[in-house]
């Protein structure tokens, strides 16, 4: 026996006979950035200049925070005048802690400075550790207390960024202190996502794939190396710096405003099997 199915009928305007909704077309939250405050740590070069650029073209004002003044004043000066600078050693936690203190709070945090040793496990010292770890996790922790102390005594929202990697994810031959490091950051950016969600504040991270940067561009010139890398990046190239910038906005607006005590993954489909 077939059955009669009624359709619904729309409701219509009796005047205009432009149908009636019942709510109001959603609209897109805003990526844009005016009038907020940004940090960038690492900011010289590389995916922190990048990172700082990325959040001045959306409108916030940010400051270049690295070891090298010439650097981040060049890169601040690139950037126009949603830039300044400020030498600050993250890995000096006295001069960090006073550094956020006597400033207004940064309502954006780009996580970023970090560092590297890849050598076989057989090989690592105690000065590799301690280098290794002491910035990409120590340091890093203690930027993150920093920038979200001053935000919950200003009542404020904000969102930690922290700049992870692929190797956060999985492991890789030569990396086991780098593994270990953002592994770690990985563990930190959830638990300060559950402890300073109370206060409107957010923590991710980004895990970038291999990226062609200062630092990095040594190491793919060895073809072997650059052959490795590759092979396991699906979509057949290298990170570009470019290829951050979109995240690093998105974390820091409205447009990710749900979004806490995750990780996105720019890697190529480096870990996808």
């Amino acid at each position: 026996m077939l059955r009669r199915i009624r359709m619904c009928q729309p409701k219509c305007d009796n005047n205009s006979g432009i149908n009636e909704m019942s709510d109001p077309i959603p609209q897109t939250p805003s990526f844009r950035l005016d009038g907020a405050r940004a940090i960038v740590t690492g900011a010289g070069r590389g995916i922190g200049l990048a990172a700082a650029a990325a959040l001045a073209q959306a409108g916030a004002k940010v400051t270049l925070v690295a070891r090298s003044e010439a650097e981040i004043a060049a890169g601040a000066q690139a950037i126009g005048e949603n830039a300044d600078f400020a030498c600050l050693d993250v890995g000096d936690l006295a001069a960090v802690s006073l550094f956020f203190a006597e400033r207004e709070p940064f309502q954006i945090l780009v996580n970023n400075a970090g560092t590297n040793r890849p050598k076989s496990v057989l090989d690592v010292t105690e000065d590799d550790f301690d280098a290794v770890i002491g910035l990409n996790v120590k340091a890093a922790l203690f930027v993150a207390q920093a920038c979200a102390k001053r935000l919950v005594e200003a009542g404020l929202a904000g969102s930690l960024i922290h700049m992870g990697s692929q190797m956060g994810h999985v492991g890789g031959p030569n990396r086991s202190l780098y593994c270990a490091s953002k592994w770690a950051i990985e563990g930190m950016n959830k638990s300060l996502a559950l402890d300073l969600a109370r206060y409107g504040i957010r923590s991710n991270t980004i895990a970038p794939t291999f990226i062609e940067t200062p630092m990095t561009k040594p190491f793919f010139e060895d073809p072997v190396f650059l052959e490795s890398v590759l092979a396991k990046i699906k979509l057949g190239r290298l990170g570009q710096v470019e290829d951050l910038m979109g995240a690093v906005v998105f974390l820091a607006s409205q447009a990710s405003a749900m979004m806490t005590g995750t990780s996105l993954v720019v890697d190529g489909g480096w870990t996808a099997e």
